[in-house]
């Protein structure tokens, strides 16, 4: 499967504003591309790229002041099937977890383990551990919040998302990685491309939020927001949460002007065209 995917996305600035942008294909879908995948700008800018400590491509800017529009648009190859089910995936005693593991482990910052490990426990205590639990958790917070663009909050915690129940898909991500990490399964926020393929098309497009969580000696994913198998997920960036992958972060103020995302399914034969 081939798909084609990007972004265009325009900032306005009052002053020239440093910005980390997180935007560019995680290094373990590289080898997928078939065009290449190049950040560009409308305006002159410079602009470096390095590798954050969780192995994400960060890139390093100033934006002028006025409106610059950021875009790229690139093919990558897919194996068309959707995320794959290891219902045996056992949990791992805290002492053989690989140390890398542990921090996923911890709360952050919008994941509060200290304030949901008791309503965690009381929920899925009884579950079996390792996948059935991770499920359980999957379906308590599929069931739980209700999805509207309209709820989306920057600020907003797994506890909040818990307490009023409503949010986006990263809300629903946040609860399931907060309730796995207070019952001693580690998991960490994924975000990237996820279109409407094999399924109805939802318009407008965004980025999407899923997890990862490590059992049976793997990482394994999990989507709490649609709570089933999906084809054609184009990873961009892991981390703790939403902290460390935010698609831009600011240092100085600026206003999100436009933003469009696209992620369709194309024939192979119009990508051996390009």
């Amino acid at each position: 499967m081939h798909i084609k995917a990007g972004y265009e996305i325009t900032f306005d600035c009052g002053k020239p504003t440093p910005m980390l942008l997180v935007l560019s294909v995680h290094p373990s879908r590289l080898p997928d591309l078939l065009t290449p995948q190049d950040i560009a700008f409308d305006r002159d800018v410079t602009h470096e790229d390095y590798l954050d400590g969780f192995g994400n491509v960060c890139t390093r800017t100033t934006l002028p002041p006025g409106l610059t529009t950021i875009r790229n648009e690139f093919v990558i190859e897919d194996s068309g099937l959707p995320d794959v089910l290891t219902p045996g995936a056992r949990q791992h005693p805290i002492e053989e977890l690989p140390t890398e593991t542990l921090v996923y482990l911890l709360g952050s910052r919008y994941c509060e383990t200290d304030r949901l490990g008791d309503v965690a426990w009381a929920l899925f205590a009884g579950t079996e551990p390792g996948w059935a639990r991770v499920q359980a958790i999957c379906d308590y917070a599929h069931e739980r919040i209700t999805f509207g663009y309209h709820h989306a909050r920057g600020d907003k915690s797994a506890w909040e998302a818990y307490s009023d129940r409503t949010g986006v898909c990263r809300d629903y991500a946040h609860l399931a990685i907060a309730f796995c990490r207070c019952m001693n399964i580690p998991a960490r926020y994924c975000t990237g491309y996820m279109g409407d393929i094999g399924v109805p098309v939802v318009d407008p497009m965004d980025f999407s939020a899923w997890f990862e969580v490590y059992l049976g000696g793997a990482w394994h994913t999990f989507d709490a927001r649609n709570n089933k198998p999906r084809i054609g997920r184009i990873l961009i960036a892991r981390g703790r949460d939403a902290t460390d992958v935010a698609i831009s972060t600011s240092f100085g103020a600026s206003r999100l002007a436009a933003f469009k995302v696209v992620a369709i399914e194309v024939p192979a034969a119009a990508t051996a065209q390009q």
